[in-house]
């Protein structure tokens, strides 16, 4: 739905462009398609100041100088505003191509986490945030069935993201990772509980910056199998 509402933004905003920009922006797209074929196009173009062209494209510039007209004035208000609704929409379009065009995943949830943030009025130094695409996985401590394990017993979590870990049943547990398992450089002690959780529903939460792969394990239970992988991207 996020994507949908960012997406339907720019549109109106592309919709409503002067009849020039869009003959301007067909000229170039028909001029310059081998250019395209080498090395792809971008999803938004009529909002991008540059973009990557083997030669100066007349058309090009016309379409982005239109572009970018477009998107200072339309009222009074927008007219004082202008510098930064331009800095604002060129942000959100490259936000949107990366949605697009990355191949990593949490580099793709923070650029639409940063364009539905756009999108929704609020300032660039809001979205650009070190924690304003965060996330927080949950993890059960012993399956509802009472089974001595974590569940699910490997997740995937982005460098910023924390984990809450939940006593669920057959506890006590905690979270101790292996010192011999964790990414060089972090602590071994500042990641794992100091505690046992007794209580269902109890919770342990923690943040996790470091790029890598952790194993960890509950100390009352190791032997049962109860241990877990943490990969964090």
């Amino acid at each position: 739905m996020i994507k949908a509402l960012s997406i339907g933004l720019l549109a109106g905003y592309v919709a409503g462009a002067p009849i020039e920009t869009v003959e301007a922006a067909a000229e170039f797209d028909h001029e310059d398609k081998s250019v395209s074929a080498q090395h792809g196009r971008e999803l938004f173009p009529l909002y991008a100041l540059r973009n990557k062209c083997n030669r100066m494209c007349d058309a090009r510039d016309r379409a982005a100088s239109a572009a970018t007209m477009m998107s200072v004035k339309g009222d009074a208000d927008a007219l004082k505003g202008g510098p930064i609704k331009a800095l604002e929409m060129l942000a959100l379009n490259d936000d949107l191509n990366t949605v697009v065009q990355s191949e990593s995943m949490c580099t793709r949830r923070a650029a639409m986490a940063r364009a539905a943030g756009l999108a929704a009025g609020l300032a660039m130094s809001t979205v650009n945030q070190p924690g304003f695409a965060a996330e927080t996985k949950m993890v059960k401590m012993g399956s509802d069935s009472g089974q001595l394990v974590f569940q699910p017993d490997e997740i995937k979590i982005c460098a910023g993201d924390s984990v809450t870990w939940t006593n669920n049943k057959g506890g006590p547990h905690n979270v101790v990772f292996d010192e011999d398992a964790i990414p060089a450089g972090v602590s071994q002690e500042s990641i794992s509980m100091d505690d046992q959780l007794g209580d269902e529903g109890a919770t342990f939460t923690k943040k996790f910056d470091t790029k890598g792969e952790y194993s960890y394990y509950c100390e009352p239970h190791r032997g049962a199998g109860m241990q877990a992988t943490l990969i964090v991207a």
